[in-house]
C-alpha cells in the first residue's frame, strides 16, 4: 500500500472515530453548541497556532544546525510544515518524510537526518513533561483544584522518559535495541549507522544544548494552552484558571502520546471531554469545545502541512518512502 491509500485509510478511520465521539455526545445539541463560539477570538487563536509553529521552526533549525546541517531557511520551512500532514500516520513514522525530503532536495543523508528527527519527538515529551510538572507545582502551591489522574499520566510519561535517555547515554543498551528496531521494514530502509544515529542522540540530548531546546519545546506548549484557554473563552467557560487548563491539556496530550495512537485520536479527545465535564461542563458543550481545541492545534496543521508537501514535491517523488 503507498502512500496516498494509507493516508486515505487514516483519514477514513479519523473521521469515523470523530463520527462516534459527536454522535455519542449527542450531535443535535453540538450543532446548537457551534454557533456560541465567539469569532472575534478567532485572531487571536490563528496568531498563537503561528507562532507555535515559529517556535517549532527556530528549534527544527537549532537540531539541524547541530549536526551541521544548513540549507535555505524558506525551504526548511516547507519540509518542517510538510511533517505535520504526516503527523497522521500511526507512531510519528509519517514525520519521516521530512528526512525523505532533504534527501530528495539537497541530497543530505537519510542516515544523519533520521535520528534527529526521532530527537524532535523525545524533545515534544520532553517539553509536555516539564509544562505538565510546573503545572502541577504551581496548582499544589496556590492550592488549585486538580485531576489527580494528572500525577498518575505525568508520572508514567516520566518513568517512560526516563527509560529512553537511560538508553541513549548507554551505547551498548542502545545498540542491542537499536539492532532489533532497525529489523522493521520502515525502519531498515534507512540504513540507519548504529554509531552514528547514537552520536547525533548523544549530542543532541546533552548540556545547553538540551537546555534551550527543552525552553522551545516547553514554551510550545504553553503556546497551545493559550490556544486552548482561548478557546474556552470564545465558547465562555471562564470558570477555569490558566493552570488548570494547560496542566489538564497536556495530560490528555501526554495520554494520547503513550498511546501511540496517531495524534492520540479519540484517546486525547475522549480524556480531555471527561476532564471538562468533570468541571461542570455540559457533555455535548465539551465535545464541542474539544472539537474546536482540536482543530487549531492539529488539524489546521495538517491540512496545511498537505499544501506545503504539495509544494515540496513530498507526493510526486516519495510515494514509496513512508510504508
Amino acid at each position: 500500500m503507498n502512500l496516498i491509500n494509507k493516508i486515505i485509510v487514516v483519514v477514513i478511520i479519523i473521521i469515523a472515530i470523530y463520527a462516534i465521539f459527536l454522535i455519542y455526545s449527542d450531535l443535535n445539541l453540538v450543532k446548537d453548541h457551534l454557533g456560541k463560539f465567539k469569532i472575534e477570538f478567532l485572531p487571536q487563536i490563528i496568531a498563537l497556532v503561528v507562532l507555535g509553529w515559529f517556535v517549532l521552526f527556530y528549534r527544527w533549525i537549532l537540531l539541524l544546525k547541530k549536526s551541521n546541517i544548513e540549507i535555505p531557511k524558506l525551504s526548511n520551512f516547507y519540509i518542517l510544515m510538510s511533517g505535520f500532514a504526516l503527523s497522521i500516520v500511526p507512531g510519528k513514522i509519517g514525520e519521516l518524510i521530512k528526512s525523505q525530503l532533504l534527501k530528495t532536495k539537497y541530497n543530505i543523508p537519510r542516515t544523519k537526518t533520521a535520528p534527529i528527527i526521532v530527537v524532535e519527538q523525545l524533545n515534544n515529551l520532553l517539553g509536555i513533561i516539564t509544562v505538565s510538572c510546573i503545572g502541577l507545582g504551581i496548582m499544589g502551591l496556590f492550592d488549585i483544584e486538580f485531576f489527580e489522574i494528572s500525577n498518575y499520566v505525568i508520572i508514567t510519561a516520566t518513568i517512560m522518559l526516563v527509560l529512553i535517555l537511560i538508553i541513549v547515554n548507554s551505547k551498548r543498551i542502545f545498540r542491542k535495541i537499536f539492532l532489533k528496531v532497525s529489523r522493521f521494514r520502515f525502519i531498515s530502509k534507512y540504513e540507519l549507522s548504529v554509531d552514528s544515529s547514537y552520536d547525533i542522540l548523544k549530542n543532541s540530548l546533552s548540556g545547553k544544548f538540551m537546555i534551550v531546546t527543552i525552553m522551545l519545546s516547553s514554551l510550545f506548549w504553553i503556546i497551545e494552552g493559550l490556544i486552548v484557554y482561548s478557546v474556552l473563552l470564545a465558547f465562555d467557560i471562564e470558570s477555569l484558571v490558566f493552570m488548570t487548563t494547560i496542566t489538564t491539556y497536556t495530560s490528555s496530550i501526554l495520554l494520547g502520546f503513550i498511546s501511540f495512537l496517531p495524534m492520540g485520536i479519540g484517546v486525547t479527545e475522549g480524556t480531555l471531554t471527561g476532564f471538562l465535564s468533570l468541571q461542570g461542563i455540559e457533555i455535548s458543550l465539551a465535545a464541542t469545545i474539544v472539537v474546536f481545541i482540536r482543530i487549531f492545534t492539529r488539524w489546521l496543521g495538517v491540512g496545511i502541512g498537505f499544501v506545503f508537501l504539495k509544494m515540496s514535491g513530498g507526493f510526486s517523488s516519495n510515494n514509496e518512502k513512508i510504508e
